[in-house]
């Protein structure tokens, strides 16, 4: 759990898992109106990576997701550990699942993925000067890449077949950085 974000007064720790807890809370209703029960899952801070090549493609990946029973179009993504900064889990990432590293980074900007129950804050970076290497994924991890033009992405995005909503919101910041 994030350090700056507390959990609310009465609440209690009903699940601990691997990669996230589940609280339940009781918590002050807006406009002084009666305590609300609600479940908050609590989860450290993630980053979602926009690497751009020279002719402007950017690079994605597909990956079986079991949540879904899918395999989703995505950007590459994935968790801070405890003291490492947003940029630093940037930067691994990338190359643990793409194996490229980048010489040019920039903020894009940063979202809460589902606020109604979950405290995931997403920082979203663009990574540019490419430079590539050996990936080194997670032993879950099947990961295949591909490279996409912005018009091959907006296709898939158009057709419903890309999904996830971090890669949609990460090329909307992208958009609105131009």
């Amino acid at each position: 759990m994030s350090a700056s974000r507390r959990p609310p007064a009465r609440a209690r720790r009903v699940y601990r898992g691997r990669a996230f807890d589940v609280l339940r809370a009781r918590v002050a209703a807006p406009r002084g109106g009666a305590p609300l029960l609600r479940e908050i899952v609590r989860h450290g801070p993630s980053v979602v990576i926009v690497a751009r090549d020279a002719g402007g493609r950017v690079l994605f990946e597909r990956q079986w997701r079991a949540a879904v029973g899918e395999t989703l179009w995505e950007l590459p993504a994935g968790g801070v550990e405890p003291g490492e900064s947003p940029l630093a889990a940037a930067r691994r990432e990338l190359a643990e699942e793409t194996g490229y590293s980048a010489r040019r980074w920039r903020r894009l900007g940063r979202f809460y993925s589902s606020p109604g129950f979950l405290d995931e804050e997403l920082h979203v970076f663009l990574a540019a000067r490419l430079a590539p290497g050996r990936a080194r994924p997670e032993a879950d991890e099947a990961i295949r890449l591909r490279w996409l033009a912005p018009a091959q992405y907006r296709r898939l995005r158009r057709a419903g077949r890309l999904r996830d909503a971090k890669s949609l919101a990460a090329l909307a910041l992208l958009g609105d950085s131009r």
